[in-house]
Order: structure tokens, then sequence, then C-alpha cells
């Protein structure tokens, strides 16, 4: 009679262990609220912004930073993840950055097959790194091709910032890296433009 009690105790006890859910990820954009897309005057200036390249230990869900060994190894943040794989995040706001700095339209984004981009953009990530609470620091460069005449310019944006806090604070630096970047390029393609 007794082991009846003792059962449904410990039924009772594995259905409310089982209830306890694990942590859900949090996820985290680019894209700036800040930037916004000025209407221009005149004739837009067309874009492309190609699919940015980053290191493969970067191109995952989950946010990559240094685990703040000497020996420099990095550690993957399973609970902080991207809202889009990184390549497409760093693209996303790069055009935005681009299309609010220039009154420009990315015919990328736009799906506009039928226009010609007048200037198109590539960008490689040769560096995208962060220690938590610390600082956040990126290589990256970047190339416009003017078309139809094919004349290109280069750059490097190279920046080290302050991370405060966690992974919020790691993110809004990276966000100022993208528009450092976007400020780079952008002088790049009003220099074509003359």
């Amino acid at each position: 009679m007794m082991k009846r009690p003792l059962i449904l105790l410990a039924l009772a006890a594995a259905m409310l262990n089982g209830c306890a859910s694990s942590p859900e990820p949090r996820y985290y954009t680019l894209a700036s609220r800040a930037a916004s897309t000025t209407v221009p005057d005149t004739q837009p200036i067309w874009i492309e912004v190609a699919p940015v390249r980053v290191p493969e230990r970067l191109n995952r869900a989950q946010i990559v930073v240094a685990d703040g060994s000497a020996a420099g190894g990095v550690k993957m943040l399973d609970l902080s993840r991207w809202s889009a794989p990184l390549p497409d995040e760093l693209r996303d706001a790069l055009s935005q950055q681009l299309q609010a700095n220039l009154g420009a339209v990315d015919t990328y984004q736009q799906g506009l097959s039928e226009v010609q981009p007048v200037y198109r953009i590539t960008t490689e990530v040769v560096r995208l790194d962060a220690e938590l609470g610390q600082r956040a620091s990126a290589s990256i460069t970047w190339t416009v091709r003017r078309l139809p005449d094919g004349k290109v310019l280069g750059g490097r944006t190279v920046a080290e910032l302050p991370a405060p806090g966690q992974v919020d604070g790691m993110v809004n630096a990276y966000r100022q890296i993208v528009a450092a970047t976007a400020t780079d390029i952008s002088a790049g393609i009003q220099s074509l433009r003359r």
C-alpha cells in the first residue's frame, strides 16, 4: 500500500523536473534602429552590396568571442545568437548604412534585376573579435567598382572600440564598426563620382 504514494510522488517530482525549461536563446541584429534612408532629391545612386565574406569560424548562428586565454582561443555563446547568418547580418547592416549615407538604392536588396548598379561594393571581414566587457575590434577590406568603366577603389577599415557590459555592449560596438565601414565606403563612392 505504501509503495503507491511513493511512486506517485516520484512521478510528480519527475514531471516537475521535466517542466523546468532551459533558457531561451537571445537574438541580436547589426541593423541600426537609428539609420533612416533619406529620399534623394534627384536620381538615386544605384549600388549593389554583395554578400560579405567572413572567416568560417564566425559563420555560425552563435556569437563567437575570445575566451580570454593567452592561447587566443574562442568560445561560442550558445544563448546569444545572430538573427540571421553573420554574412547576411553584415551585408544588410552595411547596405542600410550606405543607403542612409548616400540616398542610394541597393539593387541587390531590392531585387531590381532590370536596373544596373552604378557602384558594386564587395567586403571581406579579415578580423572580427571581441572580449566580453572589454573591447570589440575589426579589420574589414572593401572595394567599390564603378560601372560600366570598371574603375576600382579599395580600402580597409580598422577599428577597436570599448564594449562595456556583456553581449549588448559588444553588439553595439560592432554596429559602430559597420557604420564606420559604411562611412569609409561612402567617401570612396563620392570620390569615384567626381
